[in-house]
Order: C-alpha cells, then sequence, then structure tokens
C-alpha cells in the first residue's frame, strides 16, 4: 500500500492534550498512522497526496451499543414504554427474521453509520455470522457479539451457549483485526443467574470480554429485586460478571454504591442518551460516573428506538442533557463528549491502543468533515463546532485502516440503493399486528 498524506486540514487529534493543529496533516501507510502534525513542504516521499482544503480531519466515531438488524424497525413501533415495546411489538417481529432479514437490516445499519461518520461499532443480536461477513466486506471495524436470552428450556441454552461461543471464537481477530467478539448474555432479567455464570466461565475460556445490558428502566431493577433479592449491580457482581472485561449497556438506574462497584471492577459504560430519553427509561448518572472516573462511551442502540445511527447526535444530546438535567452548564464539556465519541468509546470497547485518536502507531480510522458549512464559522474552535453545530451529513469520506469507504458523501463498498430497495422489501414480508 502506498504511502498517503492529508494535507491544509484542521486536525482533531483526540490525543491526551486534545490537541487541534491548524493547517495540519496526517500520513499513513499499510492502514497505520505515519505521521500526525503540521503539513510538511517537503512531499515528494509520499505516493497520494490529497489536499483537504481546510477541512476537518478527525477519528471515526465508536458506537459502543446496538442491535443492527434492528434497523428493519425504524419507525414500526414508537412513543411505548420499554416492555411493552419488547414484548408486544419488537419481540414478536424479530422471531419472524430468518438470515435475510439480518442481512438487509444489518446493511442498512452499515450503510447509516458509514455515511455519518461511525468506524467501529459494537452489536448485539443474532443471526451474527451475517453481521461478520458484512462488515468485513464493507470495511468496517467492529465488536459482535451474539446475544443470549436464557428465558428457554435448558438444551436450549446449551444450544445458544455453544452458538455464541463458536461464533466468537471464529470471529475473533478476523480481517486483519477489524472484527473482534465478545460474550454477550442479553440481560440479568432475561438469563437465569446460573446461565450468566456458564457464559462467564465461557468468557474466561475464550479470554473474551462481556457485554450486557444492565439497569436500564426502574421496572429492570425492581424485577431484578423481586426475583433475586438484589438490585443488578450486586447480582452480576456475585455472578462473576464483572471478573471479566466488561461493557455495561444503558446504566441508567444506579445508586452511589453501585457508581462505587463500577468504578472498583473499571467497568465501561454504554450510554445511549436517545434511545434512553424515547423509551422514558431515564437519564443515567453521567457526570457522577465521570467523577469516579468510570469511562462512558455513546451508543445509539438500534434505530428502532433512537431512530437513527448518528453518532454526532449523541454527542451533542450528552452535552447537553445533562446540563439541563443537573441545571450546571459546565457538565459535560465539548472536549468531553467527542472523547465519549472517539478514545473512550475505544477504551470502552478494549480497542484504545489501536483507535480513537489521531496518534502515530494507531489505525488510520478517521473521518473529514465539510467544514465550509456556515455554521463551522468563525473557525475558532472547531471542537466545538464538531459537538454543538455539526452532523452525520457533514461527513464526506471516511477511512478504515487506511481504506478509503466513504468518498465525497458516496458510500464505496455498499450499493446503497439495492440495500434501501432490499429493506423494504423484508419489512414487507413481515407479519405486523
Amino acid at each position: 500500500m502506498m504511502k498517503t498524506i492529508i494535507i491544509h486540514a484542521t486536525v482533531l487529534t483526540v490525543n491526551n492534550t486534545n490537541e487541534v493543529i491548524y493547517d495540519g496533516a496526517i500520513a499513513f501507510e499499510n492502514g497505520v498512522l505515519t505521521y500526525v502534525g503540521p503539513t510538511p513542504e517537503e512531499l515528494d516521499t509520499y505516493g497520494e497526496v490529497i489536499d483537504a482544503q481546510g477541512r476537518i480531519v478527525m477519528p471515526g466515531l465508536v458506537n459502543t451499543h446496538g442491535h443492527t438488524g434492528m434497523s428493519l424497525l425504524r419507525g414500526y413501533a414508537d412513543d411505548l414504554p420499554l416492555q411493552e415495546w419488547l414484548e408486544t411489538k419488537m419481540w414478536p417481529l424479530e422471531a419472524q427474521f430468518t438470515e435475510e432479514h439480518v442481512r438487509w437490516g444489518t446493511s442498512l445499519s452499515i450503510v447509516e453509520m458509514l455515511k455519518t461518520g461511525t468506524t467501529t461499532f459494537v452489536d448485539m443480536y443474532d443471526h451474527m455470522d451475517i453481521v461478520a461477513e458484512l462488515t468485513v466486506a464493507s470495511g468496517m471495524r467492529a465488536r459482535l457479539c451474539r446475544g443470549v436470552i436464557g428465558l428457554c428450556p435448558p438444551e436450549e441454552q446449551t444450544r445458544k451457549l455453544e452458538e455464541a461461543s463458536a461464533f466468537a471464537a471464529k470471529w475473533n481477530g478476523a480481517a486483519n483485526g477489524r472484527v473482534m467478539t465478545m460474550m454477550a448474555p442479553h440481560g440479568a432479567y432475561t438469563c437465569p443467574p446460573d446461565y450468566i455464570e456458564r457464559i462467564v466461565a465461557r468468557a474466561h475460556e475464550l479470554d473474551l470480554p462481556v457485554h450486557i445490558h444492565m439497569s436500564e428502566t426502574e421496572w429492570e431493577v425492581q424485577q431484578n429485586v423481586n426475583d433475586y433479592g438484589t438490585r443488578p449491580v450486586e447480582h452480576l457482581e456475585k455472578l462473576g460478571v464483572f471478573n471479566r472485561p466488561t461493557l455495561v449497556a444503558h446504566a441508567v438506574h444506579l445508586t452511589d454504591e453501585e457508581l462505587d462497584t463500577l468504578a472498583k471492577y473499571d467497568v465501561k459504560v454504554s450510554h445511549n442518551p436517545i434511545s434512553n430519553l424515547k423509551l422514558g427509561s431515564g437519564i443515567a448518572r453521567v457526570p457522577d460516573m465521570m467523577e469516579r472516573g468510570i469511562c462512558v462511551s455513546l451508543g445509539t442502540d438500534s434505530s428502532a428506538s433512537n431512530n437513527n445511527l448518528d453518532l454526532f447526535e449523541e454527542m451533542k444530546m450528552v452535552a447537553l442533557l445533562h446540563k439541563g438535567h443537573r441545571q450546571n452548564p459546565v457538565l459535560v464539556p465539548a472536549t468531553e463528549a467527542l472523547r465519549m465519541a472517539t478514545i473512550y468509546g475505544a477504551e470502552a470497547v478494549f480497542m484504545e491502543d489501536r483507535i480513537g485518536s489521531l496518534e502515530v502507531g494507531k489505525q488510520a480510522d478517521f473521518i473529514i468533515l465539510d467544514s465550509g458549512r456556515v455554521f463551522f464559522h468563525p473557525s475558532h474552535d472547531p471542537i466545538s463546532h464538531v459537538v454543538y453545530a455539526a452532523s452525520g451529513r457533514d461527513v464526506k469520506d471516511v477511512f478504515v485502516q487506511g481504506v478509503q469507504l466513504v468518498k465525497d458523501g458516496r458510500c464505496l463498498t455498499m450499493d446503497e440503493e439495492a440495500v434501501i430497495e432490499n429493506a423494504n422489501r423484508m419489512f414487507a414480508r413481515l407479519e405486523k399486528k
């Protein structure tokens, strides 16, 4: 692969000092960043020179929780409480999903994520071989896991566990490390305790992290108390979940003691502010997590509960929501919101040594924004503009491991027109009630 340099850009490095380089450049070779700094005068050593013309270059975004196949259900059942939404709308339709439904739902999600600047995503779903194949073909990076629900007979539990384990072992490290895996009990309220222990034991055997929904609603917390005499955090701690590297989704309803427990075990959190608001689940205690040094990243959840996968919206929401909720305008400043979508996201998926910031030696996963639009000016604070003014629609170019996946807003690795047509075709096949 030739040596490539992108010059005359405003580079948001998201390094330890949140350095911004004006008239900056990044260079890469064999998928790895080899230079980050001012635009050099000498360019003869580079095989390809791309003039970014003052556009913003920044790390690709990391979406730390979602269910890509569910994009087929976008807008189908809005404005309902979570349990009613799941039990009467989502689960009956998802029970009809075949591999083809997941193929085209996931394809729709991948195109959307790529075109809005997400380069790495977490997916917990079914038919995960299809998801992995599409991830490889699209050029994206992902942490994938077969979500396991244990409300079924013992023989079915065993089948699901073996299926999840086989998937995790097969795909971990695939596509030159672009695909990594996890083990994923769906949640404490959908998996019996002994089943969670079996999944955690398998995660130990495979040396993989654990991903799980946790404390999303007050109903879920109370149900855990009713069933097991304790709240979800203590319950999962006793079951040994946190003895593995763990990423929990939501973590909305937590006490001080539970926050201390998450900090003690260095549990990572995927904060899904828009999905939590839309489902009326509540507002997570993100400022309190930050005070304790808990890694807080951003996720969209599925586009069935969001209703899009634009992480720029999550960035703006996390920066605004907690200011308003706590009536404190200094909470979650723009720099921290940006880090949640990039380097903290990389940490949450246990890849911070490879992605999440633009630094020499890291993977060349980055995006380029069209900063010529009126709301990027005056251009004195590009981080503020990215968080408070930009959207995914401003993304022009996307690279993962130095390979361009989106060019001037057009997806190069997926046929967007065919994806939309087939996604609509597969939704039409579902029996709606």
